[in-house]
């Protein structure tokens, strides 16, 4: 395989559980082939991670939120448009975008819960970092990018 380059995009709210996904990310690609970009939110990701597909940097941008319910808004119609401008922002530019967009069900911001999220988190980077290795591969040996 080339060498290759991976952006990943990370909101800001939860920052602490959030940043635990490029820990995990981090224990598949070294960080120096990693850009990391921060965004205030889940809704700022599929914009950004569009425009970076766009510059032909990278061979797959991963995007990491905890979306969960504030009160005001409904939780699962943010995480479900910020999945699918992820898709899109995929589609559209032909380069991977992946998703480490979590909606707990039921979160309580506890000691417990923000243990249990943290610890996921890793495993879901550790997830999308095989991924993006996977797909860069199968793209390069199926099609030559």
């Amino acid at each position: 395989m080339t060498h290759t380059r991976f952006a990943f995009i990370r909101d800001r709210w939860h920052a602490d559980i959030v940043d635990r996904a490029l820990d995990g990310f981090q224990e598949l690609i070294p960080a120096e082939q990693i850009d990391v970009f921060d965004v205030p939110g889940a809704f700022e990701m599929p914009l950004l991670a569009k425009e970076l597909a766009k510059t032909g940097k990278y061979s797959a941008i991963a995007c990491a939120a905890f979306v969960v319910d504030g009160g005001i808004y409904r939780h699962d119609f943010v995480a479900q448009a910020v999945v699918d401008g992820l898709m899109q922002a995929g589609m559209e530019t032909n380069v991977p975008v992946l998703s480490v967009s979590l909606t707990p069900h039921h979160y309580q911001e506890t000691d417990h819960h923000n243990a249990i999220y943290r610890a996921h988190f890793v495993d879901k980077g550790r997830e999308a970092a095989n991924a993006a290795l996977m797909i860069t591969k199968t793209r390069q040996e199926a099609l030559g990018v």
